[in-house]
């Protein structure tokens, strides 16, 4: 199919946009936002683009985003890169695990996947995430136990092992090994990605409108939130 070359041109800017920036609003760039949402042509273009280098180029509102792949590492994360990020110095694949645990819990206490919106809560404070992770960790070692843990390929007992090792500093030290540093760090990971509001001094945890658009558009459908329910043993019915 020949496309026309001002469409071509268009095209290229909005992807050149989205690789510079992550996401293009409708308020901020209003040209290129109408060329992607009202011309076809230009937004089949913009799609291509995105799946030759790995992504996915998707609308939620009013807001455009460039999404990478999982094994995107150019435009993403590769899991050692995530591990210099989020954990100690010589973290072993336990701690990686952990982190991503920890990610889990902090979206499914904020979103719970039902009704026109999945956000269930506007903040949670920092000190009650923390009793979440050890709760869940906790509850789903007890529950799975070896042998189911090795068919599931879901190891709570490793990643309880590894957040139990880190130490419990009431003054909230933000050393990776303490458990209050080790949050520290992930929430800091996640508001640099634009995903969330962490407020030091009140130790509070805001989401923010990308990743509400996210859930509620993307993630939370019913086979994906209901994979994020069984991986942290939450029952339907609570």
């Amino acid at each position: 199919m020949a496309y026309e070359r001002e469409a071509v041109k268009s095209s290229q800017e909005i992807f050149y946009y989205l690789l510079k920036h992550h996401e293009l609003k409708e308020e901020e760039e209003t040209l290129l936002y109408r060329a992607y949402t009202e011309q076809e042509e230009v937004q089949n273009l913009v799609k291509s683009q995105g799946e030759i280098a790995g992504s996915n180029i998707e609308r939620y509102g009013n807001v455009i985003y460039l999404i990478p792949k999982e094994e995107n590492d150019f435009l993403g994360y590769s899991k050692g890169q995530l591990k210099s990020v989020l954990c100690k110095s010589g973290a072993t694949d336990k701690d990686y695990y952990l982190s991503q645990f920890v990610i889990l819990t902090l979206l499914v206490e904020f979103y719970d996947g039902q009704g026109s919106s999945s956000k269930a809560r506007e903040y949670i404070r920092v000190g009650e995430l923390q009793n979440c992770i050890s709760r869940r960790l906790k509850e789903g070692a007890e529950y799975m136990g070896e042998e189911e843990e090795e068919r599931q390929g879901i190891a709570f007992s490793d990643m309880l092992q590894a957040y139990e090792a880190l130490k419990s500093d009431e003054r909230g030290s933000r050393a990776r090994t303490t458990k209050e540093g080790f949050l520290h760090y992930i929430l800091l990971f996640l508001e640099k990605q634009g995903l969330l509001e962490y407020v030091e001094q009140d130790e509070m945890i805001k989401t923010t409108k990308k990743l509400d658009n996210f859930m509620d558009w993307n993630l939370l459908n019913q086979n994906n939130y209901g994979r994020v329910l069984r991986i942290l043993g939450v029952k339907r019915d609570e």
